[in-house]
């Protein structure tokens, strides 16, 4: 397929790297950011541009990788019509993009995508279009990028899927920092703590969280606990947190 990426972040330059590799052209990329796009378009040699009035009008998918709150800004006076338009946001219902086409849809990638990721991630992709016609071209085109893990899910679905995501990504990645300024705090090297944490996630592979559940909470080892609150006084933040994950893990309010 010919693709026109509008878009320069981590998502774009992702998802570009994965159309380029599967064989598709990408076209053009469009940003307001003119040398993340200059770059991307070097890297792909095509051509780029931060001005929606010069935008390539002869590809076949056109892919919005922008922020949310930028969705709405981008294709106020977008219009392409006949063409397949989708954004990848994961709580952006498709309809933001009805003004744009009659063909709108969403391609979102469950995953945390960086530019600076070693080769090229597999990603699960959920698709959502207007029509047949849409849902067609963006089922093949993200089959052709990630075979065996190309799903359909509305805006809801796709809400309740982000949700979890920010569970078991932002906020455990936000323990981790806790536990990494703990271990500066204490002269320890986080570095310690990585075949555990190595170990926790690959667990996953095999059993269910609960099953692979261990620690002094679900033990109900209320001594180590309190020796764990008693060294966290000084503390306030990580001791609440603390709390509320016993709590949590205990099956309390």
């Amino acid at each position: 397929m010919d693709i026109v990426i509008i878009g320069s972040g981590n998502v774009a330059a992702v998802l570009g790297r994965k159309f380029k590799a599967a064989g598709h052209t990408i076209l053009q990329v469009i940003s307001r950011n003119a040398k993340a796009a200059s770059e991307l378009a070097y890297e792909w040699d095509t051509e780029s541009s931060n001005y929606k009035s010069t935008i390539n009008r002869h590809a076949d998918v056109y892919i919005i990788a922008v922020s949310d709150a930028a969705i709405a800004e981008i294709t106020d006076d977008l219009r392409l019509p006949g063409k397949v338009v989708a954004h990848t946001a994961a709580s952006v219902p498709k309809e933001v993009l009805q003004n744009v086409t009659e063909h709108f849809g969403v391609f979102y990638p469950l995953q945390s995508l960086r530019t600076e990721m070693p080769g090229l991630p597999d990603i699960p992709l959920y698709v959502e279009g207007s029509d047949e016609y849409t849902l067609a071209n963006l089922k093949a085109l993200a089959q052709s990028i990630s075979p065996e893990k190309v799903a359909e899910a509305d805006a809801e679905s796709r809400t309740k899927l982000h949700i979890a995501a920010v569970l078991v990504s932002n906020f455990t990645n936000h323990l981790y920092k806790l536990a990494a300024d703990y271990c500066h705090r204490q002269g320890i090297d986080f570095r310690q703590l990585l075949p555990l944490i190595e170990e926790t996630a690959l667990r996953l592979r095999t059993m269910s969280p609960g099953e692979a559940q261990t620690g002094p909470a679900i033990r109900q080892d209320e001594e180590t606990i309190q020796k764990h609150l008693d060294l966290l006084k000084n503390d306030p933040v990580l001791k609440e947190v603390y709390e509320q994950m016993t709590r949590s893990i205990r099956g309390t309010n």
